[in-house]
């Protein structure tokens, strides 16, 4: 990848977030692990080189905006044209034969 190995991460973190992540690692991965944490550091120390002062924070990198609007109905629940295909209804409910004695 390039980037020096500056942030050297110890055995015993390696240890400790195997525990965390409830994960049982043979030596030869956590050595790979070792590598992989130590560069993603690395690679983060490179971004805070970087001038940021000029940069405004953001949460998104599109806009957003509110989009709450007012909770109408519209189009109703068609209950009204759902009963007519009903075989018997009464006070807006299905009518049904009894299923038990």
């Amino acid at each position: 990848m390039g980037l020096k190995m500056a942030n050297v991460i110890s055995d015993e973190t390696i240890e400790y977030v195997g525990i965390l992540a409830k994960l049982e690692l043979s030596g030869q991965e956590k050595e790979a692990a070792k590598k992989s944490m130590g560069e993603m550091l690395d690679y983060i120390d490179k971004l805070n080189e970087l001038d940021t002062s000029d940069v405004e924070p953001m949460s998104h990198v599109f806009p957003v905006q509110n989009v709450f609007r007012e909770d109408v109905v519209s189009n109703g629940d068609g209950s009204g044209s759902t009963l007519q295909n009903a075989p018997g209804a009464r006070e807006d409910m299905f009518v049904v034969p009894r299923t038990f004695d």
